[in-house]
């Protein structure tokens, strides 16, 4: 059974199950899409003798789909059922699910919009197929279909059932976020907070350890992290990342992302020891170096813009544990990896606009969540309540002076 709405790999899977004699069975755009690449499918109400109704809300709800998905094999009663009713078993389920959450992203979407991208008969076969697994395999992500093949190919066609367990688990997360994100739409008050929060993550990469040596780690990512977040940040040289690195990167990035001029973050412990913005990267790094070059020793680095020559050769006098910047010149890559120890990581220059961040902190028992504090008032909505005026350059150390300490985790002065 293939029914999907990411269509990306779809052909060569079928192709590929053709090859061991597969009889393929198919739903609407998904049937078209196979027919029109010349791949034998059979529309599943050939199957089921009854046609999709009401718009395809209703395709794969039927006896003989879900029947031949959950009958056991190892069940003599359940094969003699299958047997009596004329219902062939299904041993492989590929589907995904309509793009909810794709759907209410977009501005100005419609709840009946949103409706009609919640999807009923693909969540019922995924879960079948999953709670089935020792006799049955399902396939949720397009990304999956080249290890599968591979195994098929290595196996005469079989899959192992420690490979039919892992899908199973991926199948189970992949329904539950779905129903996540439906939830969290229709439950969200005006200010956008659910009465109930489901966290979805996926591991990203276990680290050696965590604040401390005792303590174990890992870092996960939010599956639906835009391009120029932290976690979607490519690493171009050094070590791997340690719990405390990725803290101090968090901190001094999000700090960065303040300024419009060229600017440079030095955080140590997650606290900045040097901030400044400068008409050139390196005069700004000059100038944050020279905050505190003590604290600067062992930290890290942000630039929010491309890190040149000049600045990596000051950077390769010190000891700082990585930098993290847009991107950088070649030459200045060349140059920081002469430093075997510090790693390098891109954030690239696009930084797709998702919705307002929330930040959630876990407290004894529970978690206090709130919007993310982006952004700052335009100086010509404050009020200047002394007699006297502030001037220009008193105006903007002010707004500086703003910026940095709504990053400072100790007292700013």
């Amino acid at each position: 059974m293939i029914s999907v709405s990411d269509k990306r790999g779809l052909t060569e899977l079928a192709r590929e199950l053709t090859r061991f004699h597969v009889e393929i069975i198919s739903t609407g755009g998904t049937y078209r899409a196979l027919r029109e690449a010349d791949i034998e499918v059979r529309q599943v109400s050939e199957v089921t003798g009854f046609p999709e109704m009401m718009e395809g809300r209703v395709k794969t709800l039927h006896p003989k789909i879900h029947a031949g998905i959950l009958a056991d094999r190892r069940n003599p009663r359940h094969t003699e059922d299958l047997k009596r009713e004329g219902i062939a078993p299904i041993d492989l389920v590929v589907v995904n699910l309509y793009p909810f959450a794709q759907t209410v992203a977009r501005e100005g979407v419609t709840l009946e919009e949103a409706i009609e991208n919640i999807d009923i008969g693909g969540p019922t076969m995924i879960r079948a197929a999953a709670k089935n697994f020792l006799c049955v395999a399902v396939l949720v992500d397009p990304d999956r279909y080249p290890p599968f093949i591979q195994e098929m190919k290595a196996n005469e066609g079989a899959i192992s059932e420690e490979t039919r367990r892992q899908l199973a688990q991926e199948a189970f997360a992949y329904t539950a976020r779905y129903d996540q994100k439906i939830y969290t739409y229709l439950s969200a008050d005006e200010d956008g907070f659910s009465d109930q929060i489901f966290l979805s993550y996926d591991k990203l990469l276990d680290l050696r350890y965590g604040e401390n040596p005792h303590q174990k780690a890992s870092c996960y990512r939010d599956p639906d992290a835009a391009e120029g977040t932290l976690v979607r940040a490519e690493k171009l040289h050094g070590k791997p990342l340690s719990f405390n690195n990725i803290l101090d990167l968090d901190a001094a990035w999000k700090l960065a992302q303040e300024f419009s001029l060229p600017t440079v973050v030095i955080v140590k412990h997650n606290n900045p020891c040097g901030v400044a913005e400068a008409t050139t990267v390196a005069d700004a790094y000059q100038k944050a170096y020279a905050c505190d070059p003590l604290a600067a020793f062992g930290g890290v680095v942000a630039c929010n813009t491309l890190v040149d020559l000049k600045v990596a050769k000051m950077i390769n006098k010190t000891f700082i544990e990585a930098i993290i910047a847009p991107g950088y010149r070649s030459e200045a890559l060349r140059e920081l990896r002469k430093k075997e120890q510090i790693r390098a990581l891109e954030m690239g220059s696009k930084r797709e606009r998702g919705p307002r961040p929330r930040e959630l902190k876990f407290v004894d028992g529970g978690l206090l969540v709130q919007d993310a504090d982006v952004g700052m008032e335009a100086f010509e909505n404050m009020e200047v309540v002394t007699k006297a005026k502030p001037s220009a350059r008193e105006i903007d150390d002010l707004l500086f002076a703003l910026r940095v300490a709504k990053h400072v985790r100790t007292n700013a002065i």
